[in-house]
Formats: structure tokens, sequence, C-alpha cells
């Protein structure tokens, strides 16, 4: 170590305060530079992880390369229901999830979820992006979340590769998959089949070694995963449109400057229409690919008799008046 002279001493001393004092307003004000990680347990060309991508280099430009987003796509930090509790401890610090799962921790979620709740993917829309979404993703903080956008995710149908389902007596016996969430099981438990809550990196196996006869998602799911391949049969019943929810862990959000809080916003916004344009175009590459596969397609089905089988499971959950008031407001939007 070099010697200092007694003539440099206070000059240094000076350096390292004044040092000091700019790192402690960087801190301050969130300004230090950062890499964010995001999590997604899609493939790395699913439209949520492009959105992610689109995101972080938003934020990279707005911030002159400050902030990043690094997106660990295809389950690499954990399946949703691990990646969703780190997000909440701030081990992560974004998250694309589906409304069902993250249901366990943000109550309002349960709702979106609820089936046969939206009447068309341009209704499920318009209530996001309208006043009742923008209450719904205020709702979070006090779980540990904080909600910054919300995805599409279509709408979910049920799959088998046993028989052709086209009314709710079809589905008795049948081993269907479900999300890890109650809400789910009761869903399948209420048609008449058997619920199995299944990891999503684990649904192929089971169709494929017949743990489960079949599951429900939407056409890209279906079909990226390859689940196509063992379940032939494709019932059109829509039960549910949840969308998916990009949400953020409250202590990476409070370690941002208020104006990098306004940017990290804006920027998921905007990546929300960006991937409803990807979504659209994989979902009819999907349904084409999965057809042309011969998968078949069930579409003549009366819906009232799924509906009304869901009874239950709304009169429980308007017993809440929060959940009830909020199925009301979503229903009234036209």
């Amino acid at each position: 170590m070099p010697v200092l002279s007694r003539a440099e001493r206070p000059r240094t001393g000076v350096f390292v305060v004044a040092l000091c004092v700019a790192i402690s307003s960087l801190v301050a004000t969130g300004t230090l530079a950062r890499e964010f990680r995001a999590a997604d347990t899609q493939t790395e060309g699913y439209p949520t992880v492009q959105a992610l991508r689109y995101m972080g280099s938003l934020i990279a430009e707005r911030t002159s390369g400050r902030h990043e987003i690094k997106v660990f796509h295809s389950r690499q930090l954990g399946e949703e229901k691990e990646t969703i509790e780190q997000t909440r401890a701030g081990a992560i610090d974004l998250n694309r999830t589906n409304v069902a799962l993250i249901g366990n921790f943000v109550p309002a979620m349960n709702v979106l979820a609820m089936p046969f709740l939206f009447r068309s993917i341009e209704h499920m829309q318009k209530v996001l992006d309208g006043p009742v979404g923008n209450e719904i993703l205020g709702s979070f903080e006090p779980f540990g979340f904080v909600g910054l956008a919300f995805y599409d995710s279509g709408a979910r149908s049920i799959y088998n590769g046993v028989r052709p389902v086209r009314s709710v007596a079809d589905l008795k016996g049948l081993r269907i998959r479900v999300q890890q969430s109650e809400l789910m099981s009761e869903m399948i438990r209420s048609l008449g089949a058997e619920p199995v809550e299944l990891p999503y990196g684990q649904v192929l196996t089971g169709l494929a070694t017949h743990l489960i006869d079949g599951a429900e998602n939407n056409w890209p799911s279906f079909v990226t995963t390859d689940h196509y391949k063992y379940a032939g049969y494709y019932t059109l019943t829509e039960h549910t449109m949840s969308p998916e929810v990009l949400v953020m862990s409250l202590k990476a959000w409070r370690s941002l400057s208020a104006d990098d809080q306004k940017v990290f916003r804006e920027a998921a916004q905007r990546s929300s229409q960006f991937m409803r344009e990807k979504w659209r175009d994989l979902e009819e590459q999907s349904q084409r690919k999965a057809e042309a596969a011969g998968v078949t397609l069930i579409r003549d089905i009366d819906r009232k008799p799924f509906e009304d089988a869901m009874a239950g499971i709304y009169g429980k959950a308007q017993r809440n008046p929060d959940a009830a008031a909020l199925i009301e407001r979503i229903r009234k939007v036209e």
C-alpha cells in the first residue's frame, strides 16, 4: 500500500467522504444499477416470456441501462407455486403467473379464476383494462406483491385421451389434471371428474404414463407442451378465461425511486399490449397444428349444464361480500 504524504491525506479524506455521500444518495434515490430477476414457467418463445423481455428492453432504454431484467423461463426458478412464494419473500423480483395460483395468496384473484365468469375474451379485456382491473392490481400490496399488469391467457378447455366429451356425463370418472388451486379442483369435481393437482411441468409425463386421463388449458399450452400427442380429444368448454398477472416483489418495488416505479409500471402496461398481439398469432397457429395432427375438436356442446354445475361454487364465493360485489361489477361491464 502506498504511504500518503501529509498533504495528500486531507484531499483523500475529502474524496472518500464525497464518494460515501454519493453512494448514500444513489441508494436513497433508488438509482443504483440493478439486474432484476423475472420468473416464467413457459418456454423461451412463449408470448409471456417475449413480453417480459420486451418490458426489460423498455426499462433499459428508459433508465439508460441502469436497470435490466433477466428472464428465467421454462421453470428455471421452479414451478409456479414455488416462484410465487419466492417472489413474496423477495428472492425473485418479477413473476408472471396465472391468477388461479396466486389466488392462494391474493383473494381477489380467485374471483377472476371463477368458471364461466367472462362472456368472451373481449369482455375480459374490457374489465381488466378498466377501473375494475386497476383496483384489483392495486390490492396486491398487503400480501407482499405489487400488481403491474394483466396478460391474456385465452380460454381454457378440457382435453383427454380416453373419449370425446360432449356432455357433463362424459366427464364422469376421468382423472383431470388441474392447477394447484382449491378452486380449480372444486370446479372439476363439480363436473363429475376427479381432479389431480399437478405442477405444470409434470403434466406431459402424467398423460404419457396414464397417471391422468386429461387436463384443461388453452390452445398454446396444449400444443407447445406436446400434450396434444397424448390427449386426442379437445372439448371447447372454454370454462375459464382467467388471465395471467405480472407481479413484482414488494421488497424489489420499494427499492426503486418514485420515478423508476413509474418507468416499471408503464413498461409493464406496454408489454401487456405487446403480449396480446403475440398471443393471438400463437393461438391460431396452435389450433391449426393440433387439428393437423389429428386431434378431434368437439365444438357442439350444450354449455348450460356445465355452467349449472358451478352453482355450488358461486354460492360459496358469494357468501363473501367482497367477492360477491366484485362478481356483480364484472358481470355489469358491457
